[in-house]
């Protein structure tokens, strides 16, 4: 079984916002698998689905973005997945605007959802996507500048990028994900 977690802030207010490109990911999937988010259980709204004979839970925690672990890790537990077979998806101040990055480890690089995944799974050795949203203009505040919508231009680019990240998830059903990677990551 295979745990695909994008993360985010629950709430309208947070819709569409830099920080929750990685709900936008779980979206992108929910809707190419008709497997909408029905359940409210671990701090999260999740679905099971099977895609190609392989059982799949797409999650968004609801904890809020500094506390994603506390849904992460009780799912994983209950559903007995290892590691191995998540992938987090999540946003990155240190990539340039629509660019990806898959890792399958690392440090949580000043991300809290991070901080806390790897605080609550005991590891840093976890899959991730690492979607880019570039650096705040001179002058922002780095809260008010994740907590901030794409404009029109940068969303057309995101588009591309939320399906390219489901993309490389869908290959994680077929493939290790060091195969995904390198795949993606030259892409």
């Amino acid at each position: 079984m295979k745990l695909v977690i994008g993360l985010g802030n629950p709430g309208k207010t947070y819709d569409k916002t830099k920080h929750n490109i990685g709900f936008e990911v779980i979206d992108e999937l929910a809707q190419r698998w008709n497997a909408p988010l029905m359940q409210s259980k671990f701090n999260g709204a999740f679905s099971k689905t099977i895609v190609n004979g392989e059982k799949v839970i797409l999650l968004k925690p609801l904890t809020y973005m500094n506390l994603s672990g506390e849904s992460i890790r009780p799912l994983m537990d209950y559903f007995q997945i290892d590691p191995q077979d998540i992938v987090v998806i999540y946003d990155d101040l240190d990539l340039p605007m629509g660019k990806m990055r898959l890792r399958q480890k690392g440090s949580a690089g000043g991300h809290n959802g991070i901080k806390s995944t790897i605080a609550h799974l005991g590891s840093q050795e976890f899959n991730r996507i690492r979607i880019g949203i570039d650096r705040p203009p001179r002058g922002m505040k780095v809260p008010d500048y994740v907590l901030s919508r794409f404009s029109k231009e940068e969303w057309a680019e995101m588009e591309l990028v939320i399906k390219k990240s489901a993309d490389a998830c869908e290959r994680f059903l077929e493939k290790p994900f060091l195969e995904v990677m390198n795949e993606f990551n030259g892409a």
